[in-house]
């Protein structure tokens, strides 16, 4: 699988690098800044891109913005962010498109390279790799919203903001200590509520959680 990473710092740089081949994925670009990022996602169009969301020049948002045109000339390309803090904003802006191939984590993540990883090929697949922390605050602000979301049960909402993590039935379960039958209930729920059409069940999910995170 073919990644191009972007990361300022040369360490932490390195250290990915590293840690993704130890995976075997080939990393076919490691960038340092907004603009060689842009070009490369454009020149190698990977499997999936790593991105901190604050490079330079402007060490503002210029990861994000990098992608987020790559995106916009390779629709769909798949894109994991980093960042430090938990900032709204850039969740939402990344999400905006209303596709799936999207991650943001926190960089603390990283130091679990097993989760990590997986979130690195959820995302590669098109699905959805949110950091539990990104998920909560952004809840918090839609709780008390109308519309679709407030048709669901606090249940129900609990088994799409661990869907937003990426968490398959089986570890959703585990989490809530209820059986996967029970879980694929809710699911189904879910998507009715949601209003989602029929269609792949993966694809469901994914949109079932970009509208709860928009």
């Amino acid at each position: 699988m073919r990644v191009v990473l972007a990361e300022d710092l040369f360490l932490l740089r390195d250290g990915l690098v590293r840690l993704l081949e130890s995976y075997d994925f080939e990393v076919v670009a490691a960038v340092d800044t907004g603009p060689a990022l842009l070009q490369a996602l454009l020149e190698h169009e990977p499997d999936v891109a790593v991105v901190d969301v604050r490079l330079p020049p402007t060490f503002t948002d210029e990861g994000l913005r990098a992608a987020l045109e790559a995106r916009r000339q390779v629709p769909g390309l798949p894109v994991l962010v980093l960042s430090q803090y938990v900032e709204q904003l850039y969740a939402r802006e990344l999400l905006a498109d209303g596709s799936g191939g999207i991650g943001y984590l926190l960089k603390d993540r990283v130091f679990d390279p097993d989760g990590f990883v997986d979130a690195v090929r959820r995302v590669a697949a098109g699905g959805t790799a949110m950091d539990p922390d990104v998920v909560a605050k952004l809840f918090a602000k839609e709780h008390h919203r109308d519309g679709p979301l407030s048709r669901l049960t606090p249940r129900e909402r609990e088994v799409l903001g661990l869907m937003a993590e990426g968490r398959s039935n089986a570890a959703i379960a585990q989490e809530l200590v209820i059986t996967e039958r029970a879980v694929i209930k809710h699911t189904s729920n879910i998507f009715t509520k949601l209003d989602l059409p029929v269609s792949e069940a993966d694809n469901r999910r994914v949109l079932a959680v970009l509208a709860y995170l928009r």
